[in-house]
């Protein structure tokens, strides 16, 4: 399976570096073909649009659509925007983090598909 990692790239701590690498070696481990935006999009342009580019055609590319989120990636956000429009299978990796919220929001989107991705993995 090809599965495309959705995740910050920018203002990145450590822990989370560190975690999305491991999680990605742990996939990669298991026989999947990973695409880890901090690790194989070169994010040398200076406008982004050639880092829209690549994760576009990794994303449509893409069996599944594994998402750490965080809320100030304003990338993660351009992204989702992506996966949602390629009708693509979704899997939080973050859940326990993710809190709802009373109104409509990008984490209530995300519950709610990560919802629907685990029911049919059953």
């Amino acid at each position: 399976m090809y599965i495309y990692i959705l995740s910050p790239v920018r203002k990145l701590t450590d822990f989370r570096r560190k975690f999305l690498l491991k999680y990605a070696e742990g996939l990669e481990k298991a026989g999947h073909l990973v695409h880890l935006p901090l690790r194989d999009t070169p994010q040398d342009d200076q406008e982004g649009l050639t880092i829209f580019k690549c994760n576009r055609q990794a994303i449509a590319n893409a069996d599944e659509i594994h998402v750490y989120w965080t809320s100030t990636s304003t990338g993660s956000v351009f992204d989702l925007g992506m996966l949602f429009g390629f009708k693509k299978s979704m899997k939080l990796i973050n859940r326990d983090v993710i809190k709802p919220t009373p109104h409509a929001s990008f984490e209530n989107i995300l519950i709610a598909l990560d919802e629907i991705y685990r029911a049919n993995s059953k």
